[in-house]
């Protein structure tokens, strides 16, 4: 930590950063939701649908990055936060006014940029201000509560409820509304941290070669792609489905679809106090592989819709590895000055690699095959995210008995 920050705005900058990336999250996840309005209204395909999902996604990866490098070498965390809320807010509105292909893919791509610094410039902001005693609570909780809340309960809910009663355009324009009012929030209530000096050696950013042959930094990349692609091919594909194999209305659709937000808000603080205690490796490793349980129960479970969302539930409590993955190893891995970077990169490749490829791949299968196909590529992402978990260091401070970075 770097600051002096008193408890009193560590809660509040918390609060604040955990409702912004769930606003974001709102606008990400609104087209999956939307998705069936969409293909039917503008007579979309599957593999259409697989690479508007993978448009945002590869955009989101390049800013993640790029951006967030910037604002390590920088010191500008704030500054960047308020132009990318405000844009992405924008691009929100641009979505709905798409009459085709070509403008929605645009709209999303502009979104991906607008939203992809978000995140590792929040997690920075968690490290900075906040102890090292919780530090994978809190930045599991800033980064999944809000986030599937907000953009996994709510959203399928309220743009679901907006488009079936006006239209999915209408959807749109609203979800725009939210991120106009976080940057006015943030512009009063967040700081700019103090810049952190430079050690001997140290310079102000690392770069990719350089953090790619640190361990624990190359299999965060692996297991994110892996986990990122499971989780994007839920959002993407479940929706469709729901509505296309298992016949369900928009509504009991939009519920189920809820689950998943209400397990990863809830699990947001499980899994990563978990890994606090018993480290951050088995933890990962056992609810990486839970969550293959997600799509074997909507392929493969005939009982009551109740029970399905259990099993739903019990299965996207996977979600709760990712702030692992893409923060919590890394902060602890590197010294916490690379930390945007460092998340920017891991988020990056996984955001490239798994939420990219994945999404046109399974949607090129589901209309080669059917909608199973995209669902048996995500038990097999879990799978091999679990596996691959394996051989990561640990790093808990419980477990290591320090809080120092463990490169290597």
């Amino acid at each position: 930590m770097t600051t002096g920050s008193t408890t009193g705005y560590q809660t509040r900058l918390i609060i604040l950063l955990t409702l912004s990336f769930g606003i974001v999250f709102l606008d990400r996840n609104a087209f999956s939701y939307l998705a069936p309005f969409i293909a039917q209204d503008l007579q979309f395909n599957n593999t259409q649908i697989g690479l508007l999902t993978s448009a945002l996604s590869f955009t989101w990866a390049l800013s993640a990055y790029l951006i967030g490098r910037l604002s390590d070498s920088t010191g500008k965390r704030k500054s960047l936060l308020l132009v990318a809320f405000v844009a992405f807010s924008l691009s929100s509105a641009l979505s709905g006014l798409a009459q085709g292909f070509a403008m929605l893919f645009a709209a999303r791509l502009i979104m991906g940029f607008c939203e992809g610094p978000i995140l590792p410039i929040s997690q920075s902001l968690v490290v900075l201000e906040t102890t090292e005693r919780n530090r994978g609570n809190a930045m599991g909780v800033m980064q999944n509560f809000g986030s599937n809340f907000i953009g996994s309960f709510v959203a399928p809910l309220l743009v679901v409820a907006i488009a079936t009663h006006w239209n999915w355009r209408v959807a749109f324009f609203v979800c725009a509304v939210p991120g106009l009012i976080v940057a006015a929030l943030m512009t009063r209530y967040v700081r700019e941290p103090q810049v952190q000096t430079l050690k001997a050696g140290e310079t102000a950013t690392m770069g990719v070669f350089a953090m790619l042959k640190v361990r624990n930094i190359w299999l965060c990349v692996l297991t994110c792609c892996a986990m990122v692609a499971w989780m994007v091919l839920g959002w993407a594909f479940l929706p469709l489905f729901y509505t296309g194999v298992r016949h369900m209305d928009p509504g009991a659709m939009s519920q189920l679809m809820s689950v998943l937000g209400i397990s990863a808000a809830a699990f947001s603080f499980v899994v990563p106090r978990l890994s606090d205690r018993f480290g951050r490796r088995p933890v990962i490793v056992l609810f990486c592989l839970v969550g293959a349980l997600v799509p074997l129960a909507a392929l493969y479970f005939q009982g009551s819709t109740l029970l399905l969302g259990l099993l739903i539930f019990l299965g996207w409590s996977a979600s709760g590895t990712m702030p692992l993955l893409m923060a919590t190893i890394p902060a602890e891995t590197l010294p916490l000055r690379y930390l945007a970077s460092a998340t920017g990169l891991v988020v990056g490749l996984g955001e490239i690699i798994g939420g990219v490829s994945a999404p046109t791949l399974a949607g090129r299968a589901a209309d080669l095959y059917g909608l199973q196909a995209p669902l048996y590529i995500q038990a097999g992402c879990a799978i091999l995210a679990g596996v691959v978990a394996l051989g990561l260091k640990e790093t808990a401070p419980a477990r290591v008995g320090a809080a120092a970075p463990v490169a290597g």
